[in-house]
């Protein structure tokens, strides 16, 4: 490529220092630049990766499958990412943890009917997707919640029980854990009161413009930090444990629960 690798996290934003160390060490181990794209919204940062303008990027499973799925996909798997806690047993999946504030009268997601419930936004598989879902499987079609509202992200979410203007969210596990390991006086404030999952974890995708042998040398840098000290620093920093190879098939689980989500009306 004559212009430099675009890079780009459609993760929460306590990720983002990640992703840069992340682009860094490919910018080193490829010999060529690459740039980190962030100060812009996250929709903006979709829309530049499915139009090919940037080249690389870190997105939840339920994007990318309605990317996969286009034809042609408009994306291709990289790697995925595997976290470092026992919780994850050395797999690409991750969860959704339902939260309270630690002064709630909740205490099992079954607790939750006619409470204040925040998503993070509608493209997201563990904040939104997941749980209509759960409810799916629960039995509960419509008017489960007595309020539903729109947080806009992971960590607004968050803020929100923590601030008392909502009564519960379902929260990436590994956006709370970051922000637990960032913030550790929250563990006071909240509790857990459910898992939702597992489900198979955000992964990595290239756009279809970047040249195959080059679609390869990026994978090959992610499928090897983990044997390099500089790049098991950079994991160790983002709480992961290495990458691994994915395909396509290992995100059916989000196509089949968003097939059963579609019924639920909030």
């Amino acid at each position: 490529m004559s212009q430099p690798i675009r890079v780009t996290s459609i993760q929460s934003a306590n990720a983002d220092f990640t992703c840069q160390l992340i682009t860094q060490h490919l910018e080193s181990q490829l010999g060529m630049p690459a740039e980190f794209v962030k100060d812009i919204p996250w929709p903006e940062r979709e829309e530049r990766l499915a139009a090919g303008d940037i080249h690389l990027g870190w997105m939840c499973g339920w994007p990318y499958v309605k990317k996969a799925d286009q034809k042609p996909p408009s994306v291709q798997l990289v790697a995925a990412p595997v976290m470092r806690h026992p919780r994850y047993q050395q797999r690409p999946i991750y969860f959704s943890d339902v939260i309270v504030h630690r002064a709630s009268k909740y205490y099992r997601f079954a607790d939750l009917r006619g409470a204040v419930w925040a998503y993070n936004e509608p493209h997201s598989h563990s904040g939104y997707n997941l749980t209509r879902y759960h409810l799916a499987m629960m039995g509960e079609t419509s008017g489960y919640f007595g309020r539903v509202v729109a947080a806009g992200s992971h960590l607004n979410a968050l803020n929100m029980v923590l601030a008392r203007q909502i009564d519960a969210t379902a929260i990436d596990s590994t956006v709370l854990e970051l922000e637990l390991e960032a913030r550790p006086e929250l563990e006071a404030e909240l509790r857990l009161i459910d898992t939702l999952g597992p489900s198979p974890i955000p992964p990595w995708v290239v756009t279809r413009n970047v040249a195959p042998e080059l679609r390869e040398a990026i994978r090959r840098v992610f499928l090897q930090m983990h044997e390099q000290s500089e790049g098991r620093a950079i994991l160790a920093q983002g709480q992961l444990l290495k990458m691994v190879r994915v395909e396509d098939r290992d995100y059916d689980p989000i196509r089949d629960m968003a097939r059963l989500a579609r019924q639920i009306s909030w």
